[in-house]
């Protein structure tokens, strides 16, 4: 798995979030798993990898048809999300993907999401040219959390040392976003790893606690303090005229982690969730199934299932997991809110400044 599914902020974070997007209805994005494969079996990642079909470049082509032409028009567009398993792992598919997304003026954007291993320089120079196009990169901060956490599979390389050989392009393209996965045996290094992140170059950000594990009272604890610390330090950056970008605050979503929208996955059956990614949740996918690539759902069929998801997740996963998502991602939330009024203030400067 991408360990970079856009982290939701949780709930609505107040009144002082009116400057920010608010969250549109069904379906404002269509999730792509274009593969569950993955060459890294990471610790914190519940994506059940074997056994799966990939998406083809025709069943690619086919889904941002049917996004396009069904689910948004140009008045109302709509974003395109690439995710796996590891998306680079089905180049050919991604590539087509993309191609017929940026064509589209009903699709506003198309993100990819990916652990590294399969950039080189042409898929940077493609996001380059691509302004639709928005490459999310998974890096946990230092060396040692960083590989001890994001296991590869006998015979791939170190994804700590490919992307650091990349460091240099990586700084120069534009629209990368690194997320910052804290897991809970790593939430006490939080901000040190933030900061390592922060020396390597890095400015745009996403920041997603492990979800759908058990944390104990005291990592939840790091984590909130090591969140604080981050919040800290963006809050100085901003206050300094310091261009650093926070995806979690442009990013809602009503059921912790999973995305929520016009749901293809790699086996062409849609849903209005990707719940069914997690190994232990892959009995709710009968549940949440709407429709296929060649019968696909209403607007109203999605919605419906849509609002059913929070609740199966509650029933299906065991007390102490569900807990501990609801209370981590309570810690999230809590550091989205915190870092809104600094962001309008920033905000507010820079339009002063006419910049």
């Amino acid at each position: 798995m991408v360990g970079d599914v856009d982290p939701p902020t949780g709930r609505d974070p107040g009144r002082a979030a009116r400057a920010l997007p608010r969250p549109t209805t069904l379906p404002a994005s269509m999730v792509l798993t274009v593969t569950r494969a993955c060459n890294l079996r990471c610790a914190y990642c519940p994506t059940a990898k074997d056994g799966w079909p990939s998406l083809d470049v025709d069943q690619a082509r086919r889904a941002v048809t049917l996004f396009a032409d069904r689910y948004c028009d140009a008045g109302r567009p709509g974003d395109v999300k690439l995710f796996g398993g590891e998306p680079l792992l089905v180049p050919d598919v991604v590539r087509a993907a993309i191609e017929a997304a940026v064509a589209r003026p009903e699709i506003r954007r198309v993100t990819l999401s990916t652990n590294g291993l399969g950039l080189d320089a042409d898929w940077l120079e493609l996001v380059a040219r691509n302004p639709k196009l928005v490459l999310t990169v998974s890096m946990d901060g230092r060396p040692r959390d960083h590989r001890r956490l994001r296991r590869a599979l006998p015979g791939v390389a170190d994804s700590y040392d490919h992307l650091h050989s990349l460091l240099p392009a990586l700084r120069r393209t534009p629209r990368v976003v690194v997320t910052q996965t804290i897991a809970p045996s790593a939430a006490r290094h939080a901000a040190a790893n933030f900061h390592h992140l922060l020396e390597l170059g890095f400015s745009r950000f996403n920041f997603l606690p492990g979800y759908f594990l058990p944390w104990r009272p005291d990592q939840l604890a790091s984590l909130r303090e090591g969140l604080s610390h981050i919040a800290d330090e963006v809050r100085a950056r901003w206050a300094a005229g310091r261009r650093l970008y926070v995806r979690n605050l442009f990013t809602w979503a009503p059921t912790p982690f999973f995305n929520t929208g016009l749901v293809v996955d790699s086996d062409g059956s849609i849903h209005p969730s990707n719940v069914g990614l997690s190994g232990q949740l892959d009995g709710l996918r009968g549940r949440t199934r709407v429709g296929s690539l060649d019968a696909p759902p209403s607007v109203a069929r999605l919605r419906q299932r849509a609002a059913a998801i929070n609740a199966m997740l509650a029933e299906t996963l065991e007390p102490r997991v569900w807990e501990s998502t609801l209370a981590a991602d309570a810690a999230l939330t809590g550091f989205v809110r915190g870092l809104v009024p600094a962001w309008i203030a920033a905000r507010r400067r820079r339009r002063r400044r006419g910049s």
